[in-house]
C-alpha cells in the first residue's frame, strides 16, 4: 500500500486469534505503519510478536495506552472495547472495532467495505466491524439487493470452532483424539456462556451459538438480524437465522434462502456475483465445484456456489456462501478499513 503519510497503529488483542491475523495482514499488505503498538491482557504483557523481523512486546492494554495512537483495532472483546475505546477515541485515535460493543450505536457506522464504505466517514471516532457471519452474507447478497431487491432472508450457519476461540479449538482437537481412542470426552468449553452445560463438540453440531434471548433465538442469531438490516440501511428486511457450531477449525458456511422482490435469471445472478467486488463465484456441480471451508482458509474472499432458483417461488434463489471467519470475517475486514482511513488522511 503506497501512502507518505505513517501511522501510530495499535493492535487491542493482540495475542488472540483475530489480533494475529491483524498483525499479519499489516505487514503482508505494507500498511503505513510508523509505530505499531501490541496490547493484550496483563498475564500477555511481555511476550514479544514479531512485526517485519523485530520482536514487539506486549503491553497491558490500559486507559492510558492510546497517547499517540492514530488508529487503534480492537478485538479483545467487548467488554474490554466498552472500557477502554472510549479512552482511546479522547486520545485521538480512530477505532476500528471488531466486538459487538458499538455495532448497533446510531452513531457508530457498520461497515463492510464492499457494502457500505460511502458510510464510513460519519464515524465519531469509532467504526465497528460486524459480526463473522454477517459480513460473508452481505457481502454475497448486496448485489442482489442493488439489482432486485430483497424481501426476505432465511440463512443457517455452520460455524467454524475458530470463532469461540484458541480454547474451542483445542478442544475439538483434544475431543476427537479421545473419541478416536475409545474415551469420552469431558465438554469443558462449548457452548461458550455462563451456563455450567457444555456439549462435545467433536463429531456434532451444536446448534447454540452465544446465549439465548427472550425470543428463543440466540445473540448470534440475532446479531445476523440486526447487522443486516443496518448494514443494508432497511429495517423493513425480513430476516431469520439459526446459527450452529459444527467441528471445522477455520471457514463459516452459510445456506441462505433469498427472496427477491424483482423477476430474475439465474445466469443474470452469476454474473452479477461474478463481478461483485471480494466474491468468487465457485458453482460447477457437474463437476463437484462448490465452496468448502477447506479452499477458503487463509483466503480473504467470498465465495458463493450452490446459486439455484427456488422450486416453489420464481422470486426466490439458494446459495452456499463460505469464507474464512478471522480473515473476511474479521482480521481483513478491519485491516480494509483501516487502509480506507489511511488514504484519506
Amino acid at each position: 500500500m503506497q501512502n507518505q503519510k505513517l501511522f501510530n497503529v495499535a493492535v487491542v488483542g493482540a495475542t488472540g486469534a483475530v489480533g494475529e491475523q491483524i498483525i499479519k495482514l499489516l505487514e503482508e499488505r505494507n500498511f503505513p505503519v510508523n509505530r505499531l503498538k501490541l496490547l493484550a491482557s496483563s498475564k500477555s504483557a511481555g511476550l514479544k510478536l514479531k512485526f517485519k523481523g523485530q520482536d514487539i512486546i506486549v503491553e497491558e492494554a490500559t486507559p492510558e495506552s492510546f497517547k499517540d495512537v492514530d488508529i487503534a483495532l480492537f478485538s479483545a472483546g467487548g467488554a474490554i472495547s466498552k472500557e477502554l475505546v472510549p479512552h482511546a477515541v479522547r486520545s485521538g485515535a480512530v477505532c476500528i472495532d471488531n466486538t459487538n460493543a458499538f455495532r448497533m450505536d446510531p452513531e457508530t457506522p457498520l461497515i463492510v467495505p464492499e457494502v457500505n464504505m460511502d458510510k464510513i466517514n460519519e464515524h465519531k471516532g469509532i467504526i465497528a466491524n460486524p459480526n463473522c457471519s454477517t459480513i460473508q452474507m452481505v457481502a454475497a447478497l448486496k448485489p442482489l439487493y442493488d439489482r432486485y431487491g430483497i424481501d426476505r432472508i432465511i440463512v443457517s450457519t455452520y460455524q467454524a470452532v475458530s470463532g469461540a476461540g484458541s480454547k474451542a479449538i483445542a478442544e475439538t482437537m483434544r475431543q476427537s483424539k479421545e473419541i478416536l481412542e475409545g474415551n469420552d470426552p469431558e465438554p469443558q468449553i462449548l457452548p461458550v456462556g455462563s451456563l455450567p452445560v457444555k456439549h462435545q463438540i467433536a463429531f456434532n453440531a451444536i446448534p447454540q451459538i452465544d446465549k439465548f434471548e427472550d425470543n428463543g433465538f440466540t445473540l448470534e442469531e440475532m446479531k445476523m438480524i440486526r447487522e443486516t438490516q443496518k448494514i443494508m440501511g432497511d429495517d423493513s428486511l425480513k430476516v431469520t437465522a439459526t446459527c450452529v457450531r459444527i467441528p471445522v477449525v477455520y471457514g463459516h458456511s452459510e445456506s441462505v434462502y433469498v427472496e427477491l422482490k424483482n423477476d430474475f435469471e439465474i445466469e443474470d445472478v452469476r454474473s452479477l456475483l461474478s463481478d461483485a467486488p471480494g466474491v468468487v463465484v465457485v458453482d460447477d456441480p457437474a463437476n463437484q465445484r462448490y465452496p468448502l471451508a477447506t479452499d477458503a482458509a487463509g483466503k480473504l474472499d467470498v465465495f458463493v456456489g450452490r446459486i439455484r432458483k427456488d422450486l416453489y417461488n420464481n422470486r426466490a434463489l439458494n446459495m452456499w456462501i463460505v469464507s474464512d471467519n478471522l480473515l473476511k470475517g474479521a482480521a481483513w475486514n478491519a485491516v480494509q478499513i483501516a487502509e480506507y482511513i489511511a488514504i484519506q488522511q
